[in-house]
């Protein structure tokens, strides 16, 4: 693309915190242009960025001649009526996860994106995480054998009675909040990416918290969830359970389990901040060895900010140097695409129908 690919950013909360440092570790992208809808919000931000080109209408900004590529960073519920202008006005589109509300929009996001040749991914930069490059490797390189079980878990306290709270649209279901959609997503994408597309899901879950206190004294009624529990029939007669809860009293941890004919690993870490640890077993081995994590740094050799969000930036960084092939119409293998969001809520909307009564569902 010549010079460079000109982003346009629309939402400045986690896009501000770590979409824009991840760009600038990555010289062939320039965040050009960022977008909300609240004037001071957005004046803020470009101020504390150094953007000065800062708009408040969304309809006109995915239209601009000067930006390529558009990275949706807002609330769910508006990821798929932004993406799909984006996409009509010829824009490359990089969408938050998760990817939509509900299934069906997903695919036509991926549908449409497909139709128009531009180059589309969501963010799963889960899969760019040190130790998960690392469990992908082995994994690639047959370590486990036959694949007989993976167990993912992620435990918070992010809702926990004790804690304040988070924008209110997170405990909304039909604005995209919950943690089957904040925590769940993540684990069930990289178990597809190690194994293939989930073929059924049976689940259970759960607002354990249904009513939350404001400052003010008054009421939020919460029916998004904060605890869930799946289980995943994968191909080749894998089973895998993905357990997430944010009602855990100071927790802040995920964990992997892979169980195989000929060798086992362990993934043991904090959800942000720290430092993971990768151990691994072999048939013959009379102990647990570690495993070298995946020390890929950005090629600029910029330094990531000392903060607790530094992971995720170096993460979607590095997906975004493995994305610029797409925007020459080339393949960026292992990048995740509009595609593998759809089928990530896929199981997601499965997930919810099994847990209302239908028992294992379907893909």
């Amino acid at each position: 693309m010549g010079t460079g690919v000109r982003v346009g950013l629309i939402g400045v909360g986690w896009g501000s915190a770590v979409q824009v440092p991840a760009f600038r570790m990555v010289p062939e992208y320039e965040v050009a242009a960022i977008c909300s809808r609240r004037p001071d919000r957005v004046g803020e931000a470009g101020a504390a960025l150094g953007i000065p080109d800062v708009s408040t209408d969304w309809e006109a900004f995915v239209q601009r001649d000067d930006l390529d590529l558009i990275s949706v960073c807002t609330p769910v519920g508006l990821h798929a009526e932004m993406t799909l202008a984006a996409i009509e006005h010829g824009k490359h589109v990089l969408v938050e996860k998760p990817q939509a509300l509900v299934a069906d929009d997903a695919k036509r996001m991926y549908e449409r994106a497909e139709s128009a040749g531009i180059a589309h991914a969501v963010c799963f930069e889960g899969r760019y995480e040190e130790q998960r490059v690392a469990v992908r490797q082995l994994v690639h390189d047959g370590y486990l054998g036959q694949a007989y079980f993976a167990q993912a878990h992620a435990l918070a306290d992010y809702w926990h009675p004790s804690r304040g709270l988070q924008s209110e649209w997170m405990y909304r279901v039909d604005e995209g909040g919950g943690y089957l959609m904040g925590m769940a997503s993540h684990e069930i994408d990289f178990l597809s990416h190690l194994f293939g597309v989930p073929e059924a899901v049976c689940a259970d879950v759960r607002t354990s918290v249904p009513l939350r206190r404001r400052r003010d004294g008054s009421e939020l009624v919460v029916d998004a969830d904060d605890t869930s529990v799946l289980v995943l029939r994968l191909p080749g007669g894998t089973l895998a359970t993905v357990i997430t809860s944010a009602v855990g009293l100071l927790h802040g941890d995920r964990g992997l389990d892979l169980l195989g004919s000929d060798g086992t690993i362990r993934v043991e870490g904090a959800i942000q901040g720290g430092e993971p640890v990768v151990r691994a077993a072999r048939v013959g081995d009379s102990d647990w060895h570690e495993v070298g994590l995946g020390h890929r740094a950005p090629r600029s050799g910029m330094p990531l900010p000392d903060r607790r969000a530094a992971g995720a930036i170096r993460a979607l960084a590095l997906m975004l140097e493995d994305w610029l092939p797409a925007f020459d119409g080339k393949p960026a293998p292992g990048v995740p695409t509009l595609g593998d969001g759809w089928r990530v809520q896929q199981v997601i909307d499965a997930a919810r129908r099994s847990s209302a009564s239908e028992g294992w569902v379907s893909l």
